[in-house]
């Protein structure tokens, strides 16, 4: 336990420089449902001129001296250092948004966002996603060959707590942060599924996530599985795509299912790769300021297309879906998607730190912004969890999809 500082003039010093630096300034993570306009948008300086009419002034300087003089007279509790306490306060300013996606990060933590980004993390290989309406997390994906799948957890397992801490009205972001940590380190989840509550213990190691894999089903029937839009993805996906024209396959299963979305520079370039001229999607920010998303359309698909999805498929998932949809270049199966339209981007700040925020909202070729909606399926086929995990081993999406292309291909 560190000794207790003096805190009066650094501290000080520190909430006038993170206030400014968050006065100046305009995607879960990997299990995070978010879409990122870029990884970093431009980089803030932490100095600067305060706005007019500014949340920063004398009268709230003062009362967190205040505050930050009661703690140091009457906080019982040692241990609290200068810097936690910094960091506190820039969190605060962040959290009073009241956007679950708005984030602060420290510098450590930015620096860990961004590799996540490049598909290189530290944890247990498992897509978390927020159940909106039971404040509950959940994982909706389990990546091939990591500590989840080893140790045997399952689509659709409720998080109930994260090493003892329960989980219930959490902010997704939080969830996942105890989740991950130190090669080597154990995680103990207490999961509920079925409705009986059991712990599980993972260990963690470092995961390499291959966002893309492929492979042709029969003779007719390519499949490509994409689990999330990272820097990455658009080289794994033009090579798959690639093979499977290769293959001289007569249909495609896109499989989304899970997908939490990430960057919209991926998708974009996914979606040019298969869509007709127009819109990909386009972004409106609060003062209406419009950007267009463009497919050139030599590229179009020409062979018959299923798309599957489910409540995992969220943000740049639901660009790509609802750029399919709205052209007919695709049939839509499975259950309704996650439902989210809104766009984050991530800003540097000078000191190394960064903020997360929501600056604007997307919109599909045809002008749908899904937002709290989602976007439904044309074909309706819920997930048939006792034939995946049972002694079949089924998937009845993805048979439903094979025998609707059949049909399409043969009559």
């Amino acid at each position: 336990m560190e000794e207790k500082q003096k805190k009066s003039n650094g501290y000080g010093l520190g909430v006038i420089t993170g206030i400014l630096a968050t006065a100046l300034v305009v995607c879960g993570v990997w299990t995070g449902k978010t879409i990122y306009d870029r990884n970093i948008a431009r980089e803030v300086s932490v100095t600067g001129a305060l706005k007019e009419n500014s949340v920063i002034n004398n009268e709230t300087l003062s009362k967190m001296a205040a505050i930050e003089a009661t703690v140091d007279e009457n906080f019982y509790f040692e241990g609290v250092t200068e810097e936690e306490l910094q960091t506190g306060i820039y969190r605060g300013m962040i959290e009073a948004l009241n956007d679950r996606y708005a984030v602060y990060y420290t510098a450590e933590e930015l620096t860990a966002q961004l590799e996540q980004n490049e598909g290189v993390y530290y944890g247990i290989g498992a897509y978390v996603t927020m159940n909106t309406e039971t404040q509950t997390p959940y994982i909706s994906g389990v990546i091939e060959g990591t500590p989840a799948e080893e140790a045997g957890l399952r689509i659709d397992d409720i998080i109930y707590a994260v090493d003892g801490t329960a989980t219930f009205q959490m902010a997704l972001e939080e969830v996942t942060g105890l989740i991950k940590g130190e090669e080597g380190t154990r995680v103990t989840l207490t999961l509920i599924r079925d409705g009986v509550a059991f712990d599980q213990d993972v260990i963690r190691r470092r995961v390499n996530n291959p966002t893309v894999t492929s492979r042709m089903l029969d003779d007719e029937i390519g499949y490509i599985s994409i689990s999330e839009f990272k820097d990455t993805t658009v080289d794994q996906f033009t090579e798959a795509y690639a093979v499977i024209k290769g293959s001289n396959a007569k249909a495609l299963i896109l499989d989304l299912r899970g997908n939490p979305g990430g960057l919209l520079d991926a998708v974009v370039s996914i979606g040019q790769q298969i869509l007709p001229e127009g819109l990909v999607v386009y972004t409106e920010d609060k003062n209406g300021e419009r950007v267009e998303y463009k497919c050139d359309g030599t590229r179009k698909i020409e062979i018959p297309m299923v798309v599957l999805v489910n409540g995992g498929s969220a943000s740049a998932a639901e660009v790509l879906t609802g750029a399919i949809k709205d052209y007919g270049v695709g049939t839509i199966m499975g259950t309704t998607t996650y439902g989210k339209g809104i766009v984050q981007k991530i800003i540097r700040l000078s000191d190394g730190s960064g903020v997360k925020l929501t600056t604007s909202g997307y919109f599909t070729p045809n002008g749908n912004n899904i937002h709290g909606t989602g976007i439904e399926p044309d074909v309706v086929v819920e997930f048939d969890s006792e034939a995946y995990y049972g002694e079949e081993q089924r998937d009845n999406q993805l048979e439903e999809a094979q025998e609707y292309l059949r049909k399409k291909l043969h009559g």
